[in-house]
């Protein structure tokens, strides 16, 4: 079982709508939305949800007002200004707790309790395509997108390895942060996703610095490439380079806002004029891969 990986070091460059297209063609594998902050991938396949868990991650502290003595020491020893004294009571701001507990380790008369919190839900679904789609929805203003982007990846691997099948296919998020670290972790490739912009050759490099860490097999696909003929050059010429292998330039194609529209894949909106560049692209990839 192989996992390949879209990411892209900027937002807006397509890479859903890559990920939605390969999954048309690729058959025998499960999706994976690891975009966990602002997932998306649902919006194309429309999933119907088969499972649903609580993903809880980190701790806030809570004051017992029946064992406070008040003291006063929570409120002294905590950096964040998360707690203070009001109406005769001690009280926690959860927006302001970072769940560091020195407030729990320091009051002597065990009043403050550290509660786990739910930060958001794990889904595994069913798709039109006849594949299942693993995805999550963090909470607003929620931290550790990492970890459920680990729990993400966790869940589709346990359904491919009971399914027996061949691959997984995950939309990672843009940027270079800790949900693109974790999405990387483990996975057999790489497909970097660009533009022909200063800022889309700009990320491409920081993106692929990443994924060289990680010593991952990678390529790259060059969209809207038609769109500057100057920075598409220049981009091909890193990716000679590097030694980053190019898979294939893609046009500016209205095709892919009106799929998107209307809830749809480039495959299934145009299949005469997608169905065989995305079927090559994944061919490319499988040859990486042997």
């Amino acid at each position: 079982m192989k996992e390949i990986v879209i990411i892209s070091g900027k937002g807006g460059t397509g890479k859903t709508s890559v990920a939605a297209a390969l999954a048309f063609v690729a058959g025998n594998i499960i999706l994976a939305d690891c975009d966990v902050d602002a997932a998306d991938l649902h919006l194309i396949l429309k999933p119907e949800i088969l499972e649903r868990e609580d993903f809880c991650s980190g701790v806030k502290a809570e004051i017992n007002t029946d064992k406070c003595t008040s003291c006063g020491l929570c409120e002294k020893v905590c950096r964040f200004k998360a707690i203070s004294h009001e109406q005769g009571f001690y009280k926690v701001n959860l927006l302001n707790c970072e769940g560091c507990s020195y407030c729990y380790q320091i009051c002597p008369s065990g009043a403050v309790n550290l509660l786990e919190q739910k930060v958001g839900e794990c889904y595994v679904s069913q798709t039109r395509i006849d594949c299942k789609l693993v995805h999550a929805k963090l909470g607003i203003g929620a931290d550790n997108s990492g970890k459920l982007v680990a729990k993400v990846k966790k869940e589709a691997k346990k359904k491919a390895e009971l399914e027996n099948l061949d691959f997984i296919l995950l939309d990672g998020s843009p940027g270079i942060g800790c949900p693109v670290i974790s999405s990387l972790s483990g996975a057999n490739f790489a497909l970097l996703v660009t533009e022909p912009t200063l800022s889309g050759l700009s990320d491409l490099k920081r993106v692929w610095q990443l994924a060289k860490k990680f010593n991952i097999p990678s390529g790259c696909i060059i969209n809207k490439a038609d769109l500057n003929s100057v920075l598409a050059g220049q981009t091909e010429e890193f990716l000679k380079t590097e030694g980053l292998l190019h898979i294939d330039n893609l046009p500016y194609d209205e095709d892919f806002h009106q799929a998107i529209t209307l809830g749809q894949s480039l495959v299934e909106f145009n299949p005469a004029k997608w169905h065989a560049t995305f079927n090559k692209i994944w061919n490319k990839i499988n040859e990486e891969l042997i």
